[in-house]
């Protein structure tokens, strides 16, 4: 399991501008990396087309995952962006996390000018309380 995410500014950005490029949807994607370090961000199509919810295209999920795994590198963590609420799970997100190891990762743009980007482990079996647990992102 990922315990934190080290992201550089460049794909920092690369994950703003592509959570602005799909307004007014969410967007949605995979971040690849070794040992918590990012290497690059992978854009998937939200099937969805939908501002409240996303659901990575299949096709370009399986697509993108076996890119990664003949890379050598690991899946840290699946992105989606909050078009009008904060960088924090929602009740949807937590039902749609099926992935126990990678991170979750929000990229709000409800507020254009100043985008927030965190981290999170979604365990949705655990307990009502104890589903979501942020994890730092360090972005430099």
């Amino acid at each position: 399991m990922v315990s934190r995410l080290v992201i550089s500014r460049v794909l920092a950005d690369e994950l703003v501008t592509h959570a602005s490029d799909d307004l007014p949807n969410e967007c949605c994607g995979i971040i690849a990396g070794r040992d918590g370090i990012a290497t690059r961000v992978l854009r998937t199509a939200n099937s969805e087309s939908s501002p409240f919810m996303y659901v990575m295209d299949p096709g370009e999920q399986m697509r993108v995952m076996d890119e990664i795994d003949d890379a050598g590198e690991d899946l840290l963590a699946i992105y989606h962006s909050h078009t009008r609420s904060a960088a924090y799970p929602s009740r949807t997100d937590v039902d749609l996390a099926f992935y126990a190891k990678p991170l979750y990762v929000i990229v709000s743009v409800a507020e254009l000018e100043s985008p927030e980007i965190r981290a999170f482990t979604i365990s949705r079996d655990a307990p009502q309380g104890e589903q979501i647990e942020e994890r730092p992102v360090e972005i430099g």
